[in-house]
């Protein structure tokens, strides 16, 4: 299992990696939320505008298990966003559109550090920076990944509460009670060992638009 820990043995680079990495993801779990808040917003749901979540600060969304997790480990989750399904202008797809927004943020903040990366391949030769933007790539992709995983307090949980037939609801019920278990053996064994397919997937989408040949995993 790779932490981003791992970076404070490079000296004095992998430090200066490390500062900026963890800010960076700290921000990253910060427009994850709000890009959920903004999801319920434009359709219409002022929960959580209300609450004070319609903001960039990632300050309003962090939650301290999940941001020690992603700077331990390299993958959590932030504060969720309460919105009302009721209110918003889609009744069949409003909540999966602001459930998926979060883990698209990530993706988007993954395409934003591949082209970055292809930028700065054209100047000077910064070990840094390309450690750095590397890194940051790859913990999106990780990030949009493991928030998919069907189980509380992760976006998952909700796309699978909108979708199970009612008949099937007792697997919420079981999920609720035994998440964070589940989440522990995903912690404990890394996303490498369950989800490295469709990290490696949303990695190579990331290559294909933006050009870069290699996505530092």
């Amino acid at each position: 299992m790779y932490s981003p820990l791992e970076l404070l043995q490079g000296g004095p680079s992998g430090l200066l990696t490390f500062a900026l990495l963890a800010g960076a993801l700290i921000l990253a779990i910060g427009l994850h939320e709000y890009a959920h808040a903004l999801a319920a917003d434009l359709q219409g749901d002022r929960l959580p505008r209300a609450m004070g979540r319609l903001t960039v600060n990632p300050l309003k969304h962090l939650d301290p298990l999940g941001t020690a997790l992603i700077l331990l480990v390299g993958f959590g989750w932030g504060k969720p966003v309460e919105f009302r399904p009721e209110a918003l202008a889609s009744r069949r797809f409003g909540a999966a559109i602001v459930a998926l927004a979060g883990p698209m943020m990530n993706v988007l903040l993954a395409i934003l550090g591949g082209l970055l990366f292809r930028l700065a391949s054209l100047g000077p030769d910064l070990e840094f920076l390309d450690d750095f933007l590397g890194q940051f790539i790859f913990f999106n992709a990780v990030l949009a990944v493991f928030n998919l995983i069907p189980v509380p307090p992760l976006d998952g949980s909700r796309l699978l509460t909108i979708f199970l037939p009612p008949s099937k609801q007792n697997i919420i019920f079981f999920l609720d009670r035994y998440g964070f278990l589940i989440i522990l053996v995903v912690v404990f064994l890394g996303p490498r060992t369950l989800l490295e397919p469709l990290i490696d997937f949303v990695l190579q989408i990331v290559a294909n638009l933006t050009g870069i040949t290699y996505a530092p995993r």
